[in-house]
């Protein structure tokens, strides 16, 4: 990405995220609503109240009625009391999710263990907390809360109840069979809480980088706008200029030599006329960017990406390729914000690992563009380079996060290229070469300019 250089000489990325996202914005951890809480809670109230009505009354079977309903009582005072002091729609904090999923885990570990422990199939039931932490907490909470619930379910073969069975039976499992049961219940807990940690933390990665993307594209649309405002303005002012330098100069020649006005005047013209020039730029440069003068030669465009990167001890060569029966000339395309923004994030990438030289490709046949950006540096390590591309995943290597930016602008890069209907693809180059090459191809119709009837 392109970086602002401070006034001691240090690079900084124009554009970075904090580790908790867009002013936290991009993250979800421990971002529950208090409403989404308790109505899971009643749900379990609802489900664990039929499940004992059932089988005490509908398949008779023995259990203790009483502990069992006081059990699922606590459970839904919990939600009666939280409903009287606190807002439904407010989001809890991570502290009080963790202690109220830590009060949902063992209600349900109490009411299985008053139930046959680790007989009772329904101990699988104690993966679901312990999903939902791993869903919408930290991962120190997650390994919490998971060995939470393994060392109740460890706890339950102390409890005396047997699994409910019919009236003067008893019904005795194997302990290899409870022993399997908890085996099975620990690699459940484990496995889904990893997966599932593992999905949200990817997802709320994706969102952040996706909110940066968003950022860097209305960055680009603001400053078009800025642009069309600058020529507006200067529309509006350049006849009032224009009478001002006018009449000045008409009170010049009416003033006698060695009249001492008449230097007051003269600077007066020569302001005036400074102005109209500065607006006139203005307007000028406005008209590049309006819709039927938004395009440019493809190697043009290039040059223009790799400008703001020149002179920094690596030279950047651009050259242009046609291939097969294709036009000599290089392509006019559309001056678009999003492939000039890549471009240049591209390159800043090369230049940061070159040792003396990128080289910025243009090639294109009559159906697409392609854009090769090759470096003489070290190249992509292999850990990474398959992971290329996914936010938050060094370009380079494991150590040297580019620009600070943990390998988010290569994302954003990759991702305003295939916004503007292109791809990317990389890989490094072969022996006995080397360095990076990253390749961004585009059907020729995507990059078209617009067709003003």
């Amino acid at each position: 990405m392109q970086r602002n250089t401070h006034s001691d000489g240090i690079e900084a990325p124009l554009f970075s995220l904090l580790p908790q996202g867009l002013l936290g914005v991009g993250s979800t951890r421990g971002r529950t609503r208090l409403a989404t809480a308790m109505t899971l809670r009643w749900l379990a109230v609802a489900g664990q109240t039929g499940a004992v009505l059932f089988v005490y009354f509908g398949l008779g079977f023995e259990l203790p009625v009483f502990l069992c309903f006081a059990t699922i009582a606590a459970s839904a005072g919990l939600n009666v009391v939280l409903a009287l002091v606190s807002r439904g729609g407010r989001l809890l904090d991570e502290t009080e999710a963790f202690f109220q999923l830590c009060f949902d885990v063992l209600q349900l570990a109490v009411l299985i263990a008053l139930t046959g422990g680790l007989s009772n199939p329904f101990l699988l039931f104690l993966i679901a907390p312990v999903t939902f932490v791993a869903l919408s907490l930290r991962t120190h909470h997650v390994v919490m809360i998971a060995a939470f619930a393994i060392g109740l379910a460890a706890l339950m073969p102390l409890v005396v109840f047997e699994l409910p069975w019919r009236s003067g039976e008893q019904l005795v499992l194997p302990v290899l069979f409870e022993a399997g049961h908890f085996a099975a219940l620990c690699i459940a807990i484990a496995f889904s809480a990893w997966s599932v940690q593992r999905l949200s933390e990817d997802e709320e990665k994706m969102v952040r980088a996706l909110d940066a993307a968003s950022i860097v594209v209305s960055r680009e649309q603001r400053l078009s706008a800025l642009g069309a405002m600058a020529a507006m303005t200067a529309h509006e002012l350049g006849t009032p200029l224009a009478t001002i330098h006018l009449v000045s100069k008409e009170l010049y020649r009416d003033l006698e030599d060695g009249d001492p006005r008449r230097e007051d005047i003269a600077l007066l013209s020569e302001q005036a006329e400074r102005c109209r020039d500065i607006l006139r730029k203005l307007g000028n440069a406005q008209e590049a960017n309006d819709i039927v003068h938004a395009q440019m030669p493809l190697s043009a465009l290039i040059e223009e990406a790799a400008a703001p990167h020149r002179g920094l001890g690596v030279e950047i060569e651009v050259a242009s390729v046609p291939v097969d029966s294709a036009d000599k000339k290089p392509p006019v395309i559309r001056r678009s914000p999003e492939v000039l923004h890549a471009v240049g994030a591209f390159i800043e990438n090369a230049v940061s690992f070159a040792d003396s030289l990128v080289t910025a490709k243009v090639s294109w046949t009559d159906r697409k563009i392609v854009v090769t950006i090759l470096d003489d540096g070290p190249g992509f390590s292999p850990a990474v380079l398959p992971r290329l591309g996914e936010p938050y995943v060094s370009e380079r290597d494991e150590g040297h996060l580019v620009g600070g930016d943990m390998g988010l602008g290569f994302f954003i890069a990759k991702t305003l290229i295939e916004r503007s209907g292109g791809r990317v693809a990389t890989r490094n180059a072969a022996s006995p070469s080397k360095g990076a090459i990253v390749q961004a191809v585009w059907p020729r119709s995507a990059l078209q300019p617009l067709d003003i009837a």
